[in-house]
């Protein structure tokens, strides 16, 4: 069978599984559409929340990021890895003790007021759309690449798919979705990796093979698979693949805002509200981090294998020779080579980007005619001085790595599944939050109180489609290079603005509304105008808060972990200055301090 044939069996079926999935699990009511009617087992919603958390910055560009970067792209890894697990620990036995649907729920409760509930839709709103836009995106890439179509309209086709089953099932359609979701992904991250560690390095399990030996030069030949990639990097000119190029501050603030924004984010929050008690919190807390171990383990090895395959296959190659992998990311624009020595080689160095931005043109595929058309539409791009001449986005890394290594059809078709399931499954879960924030926190517990369970149901509907236009806007046009760095400006959202909140809100009784809302407002304020600066307006990188002597400030990726202190402080001080929460108010937060089940609280 051919390439094609394979994609479409791959995709037609788990989409006919999903939309089979949420028709069978359609919600009848606002709290089976909230939170699944709080009934799903700690197994399915921790394979759900797994699935949710996965994303298309996991799936598709955590493994491009640390193939392109080595060592400093680990802050993926230890940021997303870290933050669960203060997820599970600070906040989430806690508030599920609460028995509400949503986190601007519980802070318009906790603090006592509508303001801070608004507020907190707000927030909930920018961070999901930022979120969101992510993952339109990476389904755009797929499905591109897939049927040779543009990515605005694979970006179109995702949302409808999102929104066909996420607007009719709710959470419950959405959490079985995601358990086939997690399958499907699981699948399509190892299988491949598996393949390519056996070809390199004579290892079936592909973390031994990525501190193994790799032997495809011959076993004679055979050097540690870290040591052959630095070989290869200094050769070609490029930073040392194990040694850390980033600043070091900003490397710490980006960590950290990824740690802290992962245990703010409400669309991971609102997956453990589903359980029926404290006790099935925190096993699904611990199937959920056994299922992202088994994809966050395994991503080191696929970028090291994707690193080393792009430049066997791809340095000094000959333009009219390459392979065909290489021509069809080419006519996406998402690969392209420009001959800067005219010897009709590609040529992969280290000193900078063959372009200075995004090239905006798609070659042709005839070898002769290719020359004065490219170089005819080359006459609107800037060319980055240097050897460089290959320009790809790091995207379509872990998408093109079986192509490279020349797997079986059937595996690239399993990839390419596997990328749109994690884009989806975290897409309906955005989606969710987003709708529920409209529909129950702002209309239903805000503008009218009044609305039955169909008028709510129907507004969570409208909601949805018209957070998915917004978003599939963005997808199009996206705000940032590559999909990891969009998903990053999310968490930095969420970090300076629900997770302090959330935290002085379960711990600590005297911080008041004034406090809370006005940190809010001042952590996403800062963050979101650092990021829109620097993103779209700035035309330099002189970061601010540069504490290190040559360093490079912190960048918007960053920032978030900055945005989170000023939120802390302005809380704190602002609530010093005006007078303490009700009594009953802090009489809730002491019964919250203990989840259900847990037993009285005591002095020892």
């Amino acid at each position: 069978m051919t390439q094609d044939t394979w994609n479409f069996i791959f995709i037609g079926i788990t989409f006919v599984v999903y939309i089979f999935i949420a028709i069978r699990s359609r919600a009848a009511s606002t709290q089976e559409f909230y939170v699944a009617g709080r009934g799903v087992s700690p197994l399915a919603n921790g394979m759900a929340t797994a699935a949710d958390w996965m994303s298309a910055a996991t799936f598709i560009s955590m493994a491009g990021l640390i193939a392109s970067t080595g060592y400093a792209g680990s802050r993926f890894l230890m940021g997303w890895t870290g933050g669960f697990v203060l997820l599970t620990v600070l906040i989430v036995p806690y508030l599920r003790k609460f028995k509400k649907f949503t986190v601007p729920d519980f802070l318009g409760d906790r603090f006592y007021s509508n303001a801070a509930r608004f507020v907190a839709v707000v927030c909930a709103i920018f961070i999901c759309l930022t979120y969101i836009m992510g993952q339109m995106r990476g389904v755009g890439l797929v499905f591109s690449r897939l049927f040779d179509i543009s990515i605005s309209l694979g970006v179109i086709i995702g949302s409808c798919i999102v929104f066909c089953y996420a607007a009719l099932g709710g959470m419950k359609g959405i959490t079985y979705t995601q358990v086939a979701q997690y399958c499907v992904m699981v699948f399509a991250y190892t299988i491949p990796a598996i393949f390519i560690s056996v070809m390199l390095t004579g290892n079936v399990i592909p973390q031994l093979g990525f501190i193994g030996d790799y032997i495809k030069d011959g076993a004679e030949n055979a050097v540690p698979l870290l040591e052959k990639l630095n070989g290869l990097n200094k050769e070609l000119g490029f930073a040392q693949y194990t040694g850390g190029v980033k600043d070091k501050w900003d490397f710490f603030c980006i960590t950290a805002a990824l740690m802290f924004g992962t245990a703010g984010l409400p669309h991971v929050i609102v997956r453990f509200f589903t359980v029926k008690d404290v006790k099935a919190v925190r096993q699904s807390a611990s199937w959920t981090l056994a299922f992202i171990a088994i994809i966050y383990l395994t991503a080191p090895a696929v970028g090291s294998f994707a690193r080393t395959n792009l430049i066997e296959e791809i340095h000094n190659q000959e333009y009219k020779s390459a392979p065909a992998w290489f021509t069809g990311w080419e006519n996406r624009d998402l690969i392209a080579w420009v001959d800067k020595n005219d010897d009709g080689k590609i040529q992969y160095f280290g000193d900078g980007a063959a372009f200075a931005g995004k090239p905006a043109f798609k070659l042709d595929s005839d070898g002769e005619s290719l020359r004065g058309s490219y170089n005819e539409r080359l006459l609107t791009n800037d060319i980055s001085p240097g050897r460089n001449e290959l320009f790809y986005e790091r995207d379509i890394l872990v998408m093109a790595n079986p192509e490279i290594a020349e797997l079986p059809e059937w595996v690239i078709a399993l990839v390419m599944a596997g990328c749109i399931a994690a884009a989806l499954s975290t897409a309906a879960g955005l989606l969710l939050v987003l709708s529920t924030s409209v529909s129950h926190d702002l209309l239903k517990c805000i503008v009218k109180p009044d609305l039955n369970d169909k008028q709510e149901l129907m507004w969570a509907r409208i909601a949805s489609f018209g957070a998915l236009v917004v978003a599939a806007y963005f997808g199009i046009n996206p705000p940032a290079e590559f999909v990891a760095k969009t998903v990053a400006f999310a968490f930095g959202l969420a970090c300076s603005s629900f997770f302090p909140t959330i935290v002085l809100g379960i711990f600590t009784k005297r911080i008041n509304k004034e406090g809370a809302i006005a940190g809010m407002i001042c952590g996403i304020g800062f963050t979101l105008g650092y990021i829109i600066y620097f993103q779209f307006y700035a035309n330099h990188q002189d970061y601010w808060f540069n504490f290190l002597e040559n360093g490079t400030g912190v960048s918007p990726e960053g920032i978030g972990f900055i945005g989170m202190l000023i939120n802390f402080m302005v809380a704190y001080f602002v609530s010093m200055l005006t007078p303490p929460p009700p009594q009953d108010v802090q009489d809730m937060v002491e019964s919250i301090r203990v989840p259900q089940g847990a037993g009285a609280a005591s002095d020892h």
